[in-house]
């Protein structure tokens, strides 16, 4: 098990010894303990061991502690021992899968004019960890393997570009998400419209599950325990909410995603995010006001209700809004950009006075010092707001804080069946041109 943690970083004879879990949340007086005590691997005490390691001379580099999948073929063998292999192996994700044969790849790699050993990129579980490199050829493999078809191929290949894994191991279960724009939508059928994120479209569905196998066969990641430490994980994993933007139905002067990104409004793109969760959108709570379930108030009132977690706070917030909603806002409300809506959004969602505290401990003091504003917010009921806007920060915080440099997002998506709209906690990590990739 070390070697094996020490071999997906990149380097099988590091040293490497271990403290116990949880770290976070932990006072310093249980975080001492934990120094103070025994590895729970090796039985040493763990100040000796880091010593001892910091100390010695390196030690010499182990061959083949790990055994890497490099053959470019296997078999042959019958189909059920095969995918017996492929999931004793955990190159699955659990599911059943298409059999990567020599024809089938080849069929594949009719979906793009690249060579099939041109490298795409490379991918790792967190910085942490070592980066694997791939080609064509073996994203054609793992979409294959998740149920691809050739069309869907660009759009695999530009999200495999970016380098970015949809298993990011951490403590906390981490979830993808990646939108596409474009063309491509119609071109190959993904859907934008009624029940857009379920289990209803294979083109959504298996372009999806393709990021989750290149990541675990491709990016060095995906293996409980060793470079994954999400400890429940997280469901939105087998097919990372891959959806497509119902461009079609935004009202007038909203821009796709990918044109807010700079792409023009003809080109093919692919936008990845990540988060924790999604979930749909509920009364505030009381003493909020009920506004009603179709204003920018109310979008504001659940939006503020997103927490951070772990210990960089991460504030931001995915709108996923229904495209006769979408119209409401607009005509009703004026918002005549999706710009609009998430400048407004930034100027009127207020932080809990709690949270402020969180942000800015060292206010708490000056509250007890009777200075104001702060001894009056001390004094507010929990759940309480106040005129500090979560979404722009005026002054620095002093906790470890995650900013980016659009904390709202705002997709249209669904089939105009009701005034719905989902909020999540996800940002914008990057974007690729499919275009490239055809």
């Amino acid at each position: 098990m070390v070697f094996e943690v020490a071999e997906k970083k990149g380097a099988a004879s590091i040293p490497i010894c271990f403290v116990p879990h949880p770290v976070f949340g932990r006072s310093a007086e249980q975080c001492r303990e934990y120094l103070e005590g025994l590895d729970p691997i090796t039985g040493r005490p763990i100040l000796e061991e880091i010593v001892t390691f910091l100390t010695s001379a390196p030690a010499e580099e182990k061959e083949g502690v790990i055994e890497r999948m490099r053959e470019r073929e296997i078999g042959p063998d019958t189909e059920e021992n095969l995918v017996r292999l492929f999931h004793e192996n955990g190159w699955t994700d659990g599911l059943p899968i298409i059999l990567p044969t020599e024809e089938r790849v080849e069929e594949m790699l009719k979906g793009t004019s690249h060579p099939p050993d041109e490298i795409v990129g490379s991918m790792r579980p967190n910085p942490d960890h070592e980066a694997w490199s791939y080609t064509v050829e073996q994203v054609a493999i793992n979409a294959v393997m998740a149920g691809a078809k050739k069309e869907y191929l660009p759009v695999i290949l530009a999200v495999a570009s970016t380098g970015t894994t949809s298993l990011f191991t951490s403590t906390n279960s981490w979830a993808r998400m990646m939108l596409v724009n474009g063309p491509v939508r119609k071109e190959i059928g993904m859907n934008s419209g009624i029940g857009a994120m379920g289990p209803f479209c294979e083109a959504n569905s298996t372009i999806g599950r393709a990021w989750t196998l290149i990541s675990k066969n491709l990016g060095n990641g995906g293996r409980p325990g060793v470079n994954y430490m999400g400890t429940q994980g997280n469901n939105l994993n087998y097919n990372n909410v891959c959806i497509a933007e119902n461009e079609e139905n935004m009202p007038d002067g909203w821009r796709p995603f990918h044109v807010q990104k700079g792409y023009r409004a003809e080109e093919s793109v692919v936008s990845l995010f990540a988060g924790l969760h999604f979930r749909p959108a509920m009364e505030p709570p009381p003493p909020v006001e009920p506004w009603a379930y179709t204003s920018p108030q109310h979008i504001a009132s659940v939006i503020r209700n997103l927490r951070s977690v772990g210990p960089y706070l991460n504030y931001s917030a995915c709108v996923l809004v229904e495209p006769l909603l979408a119209q409401d806002l607009a005509r009703i409300y004026g918002f005549q950009t999706k710009e609009d809506l998430t400048e407004w959004l930034k100027d009127n969602t207020f932080l809990d006075v709690w949270e402020y505290f969180r942000i800015y401990p060292s206010d708490v003091e000056r509250g007890l010092d009777g200075l104001e504003p702060y001894a009056s917010w001390l004094n507010l009921p929990q759940g309480a707001t106040i005129p500090i806007k979560k979404f722009r920060l005026e002054k620095p915080p002093e906790v470890p804080f995650r900013r980016h440099e659009e904390p709202i997002s705002l997709i249209v998506l669904g089939g105009k069946t009701n005034h719905w709209y989902y909020v999540g906690d996800f940002f914008y990590l990057t974007s690729a041109s499919i275009d490239r990739w055809r």
